[in-house]
């Protein structure tokens, strides 16, 4: 019994500096409701397999805690649906026909995922649309998640608004070599919310730990 729980904790603690970017020992305990002794010999382990890595950060009069955040290694556990080879291949792609039509034609490549997304999320509300959206990002490996934005209660005409955050990137190979795809997943996410205006909040290709978006309808 305990064998079969050891993997899950760990993806488990995994998912959570993914998407809190670091956290302690005890932080991970209390969110994972497990005991801050099982959870660091679960780090020792990821340390270990060099999933992750921490830092030594001094509180106050006491002893230096360690705080933990995923190495690279472990960034890649997460799904990535294209890799290394579609990088290869868009290489060849760039050497045979150079860089204006690679990206002329992943331009038209996102235009056609717009239609398919369009599609696929349907009519509705703003927030169904962007609900189903997020499954939908989901389904393709991203750990996607949206939450609506509080407006003012004294503007009567204040929009909707909704932030849609993405903690890991399927796609990061590619986007590392050809950062346009990432202006072109912006202008996608815009068709598929025609009604909306979408604004880029963070990027994890400028560095920062998540993708996130501002839709305003």
């Amino acid at each position: 019994m305990t064998t079969t729980q050891h993997p899950s904790t760990k993806q488990d603690i995994l998912q959570h500096l993914l998407k809190q970017e670091q956290a302690t020992a005890q932080a991970l305990a209390e969110a994972l409701e497990i005991s801050p002794q099982a959870i660091r010999r679960h780090l020792k382990d990821l340390e270990g397999e060099g999933l992750i890595d921490y830092q030594s950060v001094s509180v106050g009069m006491g002893r230096p805690q360690h705080v933990y955040h995923l190495s690279r290694k472990g960034r890649d556990r997460f799904p990535n649906r294209y890799g290394e080879f579609a990088v290869s291949l868009l290489d060849t792609l760039e050497e045979t026909v150079g860089r204006e039509q690679v990206s002329t034609i992943l331009h038209k490549q996102w235009q056609r995922k717009a239609l398919e997304y369009r599609d696929r999320v349907g009519t509705g509300s703003v927030q169904e649309r962007v609900a189903r959206l997020v499954e939908i990002r989901r389904s393709e490996g991203y750990m996607a998640e949206w939450y609506a934005v509080e407006t003012s209660q004294l503007n009567h005409n204040a929009s909707s608004q909704f932030i849609l955050k993405e903690h890991n990137c399927a796609i990061s190979n590619v986007a590392e070599s050809f950062p346009s795809v990432c202006g072109h997943e912006l202008e996608m996410f815009a068709a598929v919310l025609p009604d909306c205006t979408v604004e880029r909040t963070h990027w994890i290709n400028h560095g920062e730990h998540q993708c996130g978006y501002l839709i305003k309808s």
